[in-house]
């Protein structure tokens, strides 16, 4: 089918129609943090760094205040700025398209949040230092990239704000691994807390922040909890899925019907288990054999075996 007659994708109904990695632990503390910063009236933009098809950017884009902006940087369709960066992109990203972006925001949101379209290397030109309250790092892998958005994550929030780093500890990822430790022992990053996916820092206080975590059990409901401490910094660590998930966007689709599964072709039938194809039958064995072969002592039995394999068949 030409990419011309390709039927247009669904929109979708809710969040979990939108293809990403975004668990619900970390959809709870993105919640957490967030209504935090509203409760206190910590006003600041948001930023995002690395959108794919838009998943976390919906539930982000949910608690920005009429005053204030989020910003996404991903590469969409974009060139990527080395040859590394678009091996990355071609590996993992092939199908992302800003088009896709765009129509999976909109079903949740009236507008779209400002687009940067490039290389996370040009956040900088428009995020403004000590601007925002909340920047999500998860675009390149790479270490290289990877410490340069936490270097514009920390100049971008004030020692209020808080950063998400995704992918601090999968296997496939030392790149960000390596990023993000070398942050938090020689750049003045303080972890908050660890989930199974990102770990959740400040360049201010992280006390504050684990006090509440830490007092408010009916947040934790579902999940295991343990207190690390790693080169005398106090680390919350938490896993497991939330009892009571966290409230999300919801899409202008939400009462519309499922597609249908689309018919079989005609002309094709229901495939049938291959017929199985038996294997040579062997001779049947006479009764006088069984009954030789149960009585006769086991030397008589062989020579009688040789005598008929040696004699001539005609």
């Amino acid at each position: 089918m030409s990419a011309t007659s390709a039927p247009a994708a669904q929109p979708p109904r809710t969040l979990d129609d939108v293809k990403g990695w975004f668990p619900p632990l970390d959809q709870v503390l993105f919640d957490r943090f967030l209504t935090r910063q509203e409760r206190l009236d910590e006003h600041g933009d948001l930023l995002e760094m690395g959108a794919y098809l838009g998943k976390s950017a919906i539930f982000t884009g949910a608690f920005r205040r009429a005053d204030e902006r989020f910003t996404v940087c991903d590469l969409f369709d974009a060139l990527a700025p080395d040859d590394k960066n678009a091996a990355e992109a071609r590996k993992s990203y092939a199908s992302l398209t800003r088009v896709a972006f765009e129509r999976n925001y909109l079903a949740f949101h009236d507008g779209l949040p400002e687009i940067v379209q490039g290389p996370t290397s040009e956040v900088p030109r428009h995020v403004a230092p000590g601007s925002c309250r909340f920047v999500h790092v998860d675009a390149s892998h790479l270490y290289e990239h990877v410490a340069g958005d936490i270097d514009t994550a920390r100049t971008a929030l004030p020692p209020h704000g808080v950063v998400a780093l995704d992918d601090f500890r999968s296997e496939h990822t030392p790149g960000v691994a390596a990023a993000t430790w070398e942050a938090v022992f020689n750049h003045g990053l303080r972890p908050i807390c660890l989930s199974t996916q990102k770990l959740y820092g400040t360049w201010g206080d992280p006390a504050p922040l684990q006090e509440e975590l830490l007092a408010d059990t009916e947040w934790r409901a579902g999940l295991r909890m343990s207190v690390q401490d790693i080169a005398g910094q106090r680390v919350l660590r938490f896993s497991g899925r939330p009892a009571h998930p966290a409230p999300v966007p919801v899409s202008r689709f939400g009462a519309e019907p499922a597609a249908p599964t689309p018919p079989k072709d005609a002309g094709t039938a229901a495939q049938e288990p291959p017929a199985r194809i038996p294997g040579p039958r062997r001779a049947p064995v006479s009764a006088t054999r069984r009954v030789a072969a149960d009585l006769l002592p086991p030397i008589v039995t062989r020579a009688l075996r040789r005598h008929r394999a040696t004699r001539p068949r005609g």
